[in-house]
């Protein structure tokens, strides 16, 4: 999912600049925004969706903040660049804006892997695969399958 959000991230940032004056860093705070919320979509239904789900408002709370955090490193790198050493060609701002996606990525995933979307107790795990297991030798043997 995460090579997929810095697409979005970099497709939405390069739009923006295009299609509006807005200053390079809002253009990419928005892109950033709109890529967060694809990768919360796609870390919750279908990266990290056998993970715990009981908690989650916990869950969202911790994402957005260890979002924000990362928005703030991601678009930190981009402000120096292009407002403390001037570099604020087409070109510079996506390089800049990748290096700031990269490094605030590393950030992102030990946190979301470690505080967000939490693996299940071995214990519960295992209660879910069986439940999962028996219902579908339940619908298998309504439905005059084979039943292993």
């Amino acid at each position: 999912m995460g090579g997929v959000g810095v697409l979005v991230n970099l497709l939405v940032f390069n739009l923006v600049r295009h299609v509006t004056d807005l200053p390079v860093v809002r253009a990419s705070v928005i892109a950033t925004v709109v890529a967060i919320i694809f990768n919360y979509v796609g870390f919750r239904y279908f990266t990290y969706r056998d993970r715990d789900k009981t908690r989650r408002t916990r869950e969202m709370s911790l994402f957005l903040l260890f979002s924000a955090v990362g928005l703030v490193i991601e678009n930190g790198v981009l402000y120096a660049a292009t407002y403390g050493f001037g570099w604020d060609t087409p070109l510079q701002n996506n390089i800049f804006k990748f290096l700031g996606i990269g490094i605030a990525t590393l950030f992102r995933f030990w946190s979301y892997r470690s505080w967000v979307f939490r693996a299940l107790p071995p214990r519960e795990a295992v209660a879910d695969a069986e439940s999962v297991l028996k219902s579908e030798r339940t619908r298998r043997s309504r439905a005059g399958q084979r039943v292993p």
